[in-house]
């Protein structure tokens, strides 16, 4: 797992490394807020929304196997379900929530927890690569 700075807390490089994974399944509006100062049952709010039952899995299904790889971490349990427009995924330090636009509209964690400090990861630094082009027919 790629550092930001080794002064960076393991759960805030996990929560950093969940948010970018998210950002890279194209979750939309993927943010965190830092609960540290605020709550004593976790240190981070991932929150990202996925318009599609589909893309909520991918997206936590992603960040699981992220976290598994990179860092051994699994997380306590997750639940919700695509199809009920929410995933939630325990990671006791930090918690990942996935919403559909509507859910993440009706529950406004951002707003709930309107005193945290939050940021956005950054979109990857270098576009992909394009598709080849292919070279025109002999004429």
């Amino acid at each position: 797992m790629t550092t930001e700075g080794s002064a960076l807390s393991r759960s805030e490089r996990e929560a950093r490394f969940a948010a970018a994974t998210a950002l890279a399944e194209r979750a939309e509006n993927v943010l965190v807020l830092d609960l540290r100062e605020l709550a004593g049952f976790t240190d981070f709010f991932v929150i990202a929304t996925a318009s599609s039952e589909r893309r909520r899995q991918t997206v936590v299904e992603a960040i699981r196997r992220g976290l598994l790889e990179e860092a051994r971490r699994k997380p306590t349990h997750i639940e919700g379900s695509p199809a009920g427009g929410w995933l939630l995924a325990d990671y006791v330090d930090f918690v990942v929530h996935i919403f559909s636009p509507e859910h993440r509209e009706y529950y406004q964690l951002e707003r709930l927890w309107g005193d945290a400090p939050r940021w956005a990861p950054e979109p990857p630094s270098t576009p992909p690569n394009p598709p080849p082009t292919r070279a025109p027919d002999p004429a």
